[in-house]
């Protein structure tokens, strides 16, 4: 009877073990003019075109190998009443321009059952979409960039400048994540950096993702 006992113990402590099972955050936010500036295009939602600023791609949990985790709760799906008061923020700061034009459900469906599940034993729902709001808020990223004279215009930057201003202003390094245009030139796409497993701090990055920039990327407008 013991040994049974012990082995449930044993059973509920990794469960627990599991779902609390990652090391840190990536937080990432995208420029929606080279979302919009490639060969695949973009539609704007169903609300309309969102602001010429950064958005929320995600909050995604991480190991420090560089893997991560995903879908780790079916049972536990997106719930939209759940943050119905988070609605209007997230249409500003976390819009969708995949196409067919939708209201951006999909999207955020997408982020919390394949991310947001793995992160549950620290945020539930509502303060896992809270908590990126949140994060967003405190990061203007367009604003980092903008008053060191990096500007949304079309222009090229150099990679390393962009990095340092971004870096200078938060105290840690980002990466970041460039795609092509449709020219084929690479374009400042995503920025991410890192997060404390509780959400709350930023922290040095234990791992970059992969992938190269050019030396000199272009900001495009939107």
């Amino acid at each position: 009877m013991e040994k049974k006992f012990n082995l449930l113990i044993l059973l509920c402590l990794s469960v627990v073990s599991n779902a609390q099972d990652f090391d840190f955050f990536y937080f990432v936010q995208q420029w929606p003019g080279s979302y919009c500036d490639t060969k695949q295009s973009c539609c704007y939602p169903t609300t309309g075109k969102p602001p010429s600023d950064f958005g929320i791609h995600g909050l995604w949990p991480n190991y420090k190998d560089g893997s991560y985790p995903s879908n780790c709760d079916p049972s536990n799906s997106y719930d939209q009443s759940k943050i119905s008061d988070l609605i209007s923020k997230m249409q500003e700061n976390w819009a969708t321009l995949a196409c067919p034009s939708n209201s951006g459900s999909t999207f955020w469906s997408h982020e919390w059952d394949k991310h947001g599940t793995c992160s549950e034993s620290v945020l539930d729902q509502h303060s896992y979409f809270g908590t990126a709001l949140n994060l967003k808020s405190k990061l203007d990223l367009l604003q980092i960039l903008q008053s060191a004279g990096i500007n949304p215009d079309g222009s090229s930057y150099s990679l390393s400048s962009i990095r340092s201003t971004i870096s200078n202003a938060i105290g840690y390094t980002p990466w970041i994540q460039c795609n092509v245009n449709e020219e084929g030139n690479s374009q400042l796409y995503q920025v991410y950096v890192c997060v404390d497993n509780s959400g709350s701090n930023l922290i040095e990055c234990p791992v970059f993702p992969h992938g190269k920039c050019g030396s000199s990327i272009e900001f495009p407008t939107f």
